[in-house]
C-alpha cells in the first residue's frame, strides 16, 4: 500500500525541450510545492476556476517515495518506490497573484491528478521511462527521459533530501516537456508513463467549468500577452490578434503624436538642448530607409561579449533576442544594446520581418546587421552602426529583455519614446515629449517663414535667428503666436 503523502514538490524546468520552449536553462533544478489537498488520485474533472480562461496541463512523472530520506542520510533515486503519470495543471491568469510559489495558480483541490495505475521503481531504469500526453486523443507531447532530462531522477532526490526531509508517500513531480498548453471545458487530457515492460495506464481528466463564482476576497483573474504566451507554450499563435490603434496617441493624446510625426529629429535635437538633454541623441547610427518617420516605444534587449562556454545556454531556443521579438506590441521600436561592437550581426532578415510581423515601427542597434538588403526593403526602418555578414554569436550573447540599455551612446530603458527619421534618432523623455513637441512644431513653423524669406533673396543677418522686427513681421504675417 501506498502511504499518504505529506507533501508534493514540484519542479519548474527538468527537461530540454521546455527549456528551449522558455528560453532558458537552469544550471540547477528549482522547485515549488503544492498542497496534497491538490491530489485527486486517478484523475476524474479539474474544475477552472470561473473567471479563468488560462487553465494549462503539464504531463508530468511523478515519483513517489518508498524509503524516509533526510539530510542525515539523503541518498537518491534508491529511496523512490513508485512512478505513476501526473498532471501538473495550472491557471496563468493567477500566476502573478503568487509569483514564483505558483500556490494560487497550482494549488487548488484536483489540481494534482495522478496514476491509474504504479509502476515498481525496483522493475525501471529511469532513464527509459516514456511520457505522452494526449488532448481529445490528439499526441501533444512525447519525451524519453534519457534523451531529454537535464537533472536525473536520482540528482532531484539526493537534491532535496540533503535539506529537508521526503517521507514516504512524499511525491515529486518531475517536470514537463513541451507541448504544455491551454484546454477548455470539455477537453479531455490524458497522461501515461512507459517503461519497457509497463504503463501506468491513461490517466484521465475532464475539464470542466467550477459551477462556484469565484469569491472576491483576494487576487482575481487576469492575464497580460506574457502570460498567454506562458500558457499556450509552444501553441501561442504565431500572430496573434491584435489591437492596431495608435499607442502614441493613447499615452500622450493624438495633438502630441500627429506633431512627433510631423517635426525632423533636428528640431527635437534643437529643442531638447534648450532644456539642457544632450544626451537624448543617439549617435553613430543611420538607416538606408528614406523619407520614414519612426514613433514609438522601445522594447529592449542587452547582448554581452561572447563567452564561449556560454554560448549554448544563451542562443538555444527562445533566447533573448527572439523573446524580445516575441514581446513586441504594434507601436514598438526594437532596441538592441550591443555594445557598439560592429563587427558582427546583431539581427537578420527573418527575425527584422517577424518584428515587422508583431508590429515594431522600427529596430535599432548600435551593432551591424545581417541581410542589409533584405532590411532596407522592409516596410519599417532599421537603424545601425553599419553591416557586417558575421553571425551575432561571433562577438555577442543576447542576454537581458526588457532591462535599461546603453545603445548608441544613450541610456534607453523600456518604454522610452524614440523618434526617427532620415537624419537618425532621439530619444524623449516622457516627462517634457509633450512640451518638446509642441515646441518643435512651432520652430519648424517659423523656420519655413525663414526659408521663404532666403528663397526671396533676404539676408539671412537679423532673419536668422530672427530679430524683433523680423519676429514682429512673422507674428503679423503668420497670424501666429511667437516661435519658441
Amino acid at each position: 500500500m501506498i502511504p499518504r503523502a505529506t507533501k508534493v514538490i514540484a519542479t519548474h524546468l527538468t527537461y530540454r525541450s521546455r527549456a528551449a520552449e522558455r528560453g532558458r536553462v537552469p544550471s540547477q533544478p528549482s522547485y515549488f510545492l503544492k498542497p496534497p489537498s491538490s491530489l485527486a488520485l486517478g484523475g476524474g474533472d479539474i474544475h477552472r476556476p470561473q473567471g479563468c480562461e488560462l487553465l494549462a496541463f503539464e504531463g508530468e512523472i511523478a515519483l513517489i517515495m518508498a524509503r524516509r530520506a533526510s539530510p542525515g542520510a539523503p541518498g537518491g533515486w534508491a529511496n523512490v518506490g513508485w512512478v505513476t503519470a501526473a498532471n501538473d495543471f495550472g491557471v496563468y491568469d493567477l500566476r502573478y497573484a503568487d509569483a514564483g510559489s505558483n500556490l494560487r495558480s497550482k494549488g487548488s483541490d484536483g489540481f494534482t491528478p495522478y496514476g491509474p495505475d504504479f509502476i515498481d521503481a525496483n522493475e525501471i531504469d529511469p532513464n527509459e521511462l516514456q511520457l505522452s500526453t494526449w488532448v481529445n486523443g490528439e499526441l501533444l507531447q512525447h519525451a524519453r527521459t534519457g534523451d531529454e532530462l537535464i537533472f536525473s531522477f536520482d540528482a532531484l532526490v539526493a537534491d532535496l533530501a540533503r535539506l529537508m526531509t521526503l517521507e514516504p508517500g512524499d511525491i515529486i513531480l518531475s517536470g514537463t516537456p513541451t507541448g504544455s498548453t491551454v484546454v477548455e471545458p470539455g477537453d479531455v487530457v490524458e497522461v501515461e508513463v512507459t517503461s519497457a515492460q509497463r504503463s501506468t495506464g491513461r490517466l484521465r481528466t475532464t475539464v470542466v467549468e467550477s459551477p462556484f463564482p469565484l469569491a472576491a476576497t483576494g487576487a482575481m483573474p487576469k492575464a497580460t500577452l506574457d502570460d498567454r504566451k506562458a500558457a499556450y507554450g509552444a501553441a501561442f499563435p504565431a500572430d496573434p490578434p491584435m489591437v492596431h490603434s495608435d499607442p502614441v496617441a493613447n499615452r500622450f493624446g493624438t495633438d502630441v503624436a500627429d506633431a512627433l510625426r510631423s517635426v525632423s529629429t533636428a528640431t527635437l535635437a534643437s529643442q531638447l538642448r534648450k532644456r539642457g538633454l544632450d544626451g537624448c541623441v543617439l549617435d553613430g547610427i543611420a538607416t538606408a530607409a528614406r523619407g520614414t518617420t519612426m514613433v514609438g516605444f522601445a522594447r529592449t534587449v542587452s547582448y554581452m561579449p561572447l563567452r564561449e562556454d556560454l554560448l549554448e545556454a544563451r542562443t538555444a531556443g527562445l533566447n533573448a533576442q527572439k523573446q524580445a521579438i516575441e514581446r513586441i506590441v504594434p507601436g514598438d521600436v526594437l532596441v538592441i544594446g550591443a555594445r557598439g561592437v560592429r563587427d558582427a550581426g546583431t539581427i537578420g532578415d527573418i527575425l527584422a520581418l517577424r518584428a515587422q510581423q508583431r508590429g515594431a515601427v522600427g529596430i535599432i542597434t548600435d551593432g551591424a546587421v545581417r541581410d542589409g538588403a533584405a532590411i532596407d526593403a522592409l516596410d519599417i526602418p532599421t537603424y545601425s552602426a553599419g553591416r557586417s555578414p558575421s553571425v551575432l554569436s561571433r562577438h555577442h550573447l543576447p542576454w537581458l529583455v526588457d532591462v535599461a540599455v546603453a545603445c548608441a551612446g544613450t541610456l534607453i530603458e523600456p518604454g522610452d519614446l524614440l523618434v526617427g527619421d532620415d537624419d537618425g534618432v532621439v530619444l524623449l523623455p516622457p516627462g517634457c515629449a509633450a512640451e518638446v513637441a509642441v515646441a518643435a512644431v512651432e520652430q519648424e513653423r517659423a523656420e519655413r517663414f525663414i526659408l521663404d524669406q532666403v528663397r526671396s533673396g533676404a539676408s539671412v543677418d537679423g532673419l536668422y535667428p530672427m530679430n524683433a522686427a523680423w519676429r514682429s513681421r512673422f507674428e503679423a504675417e503668420t497670424g501666429g503666436g511667437p516661435a519658441r
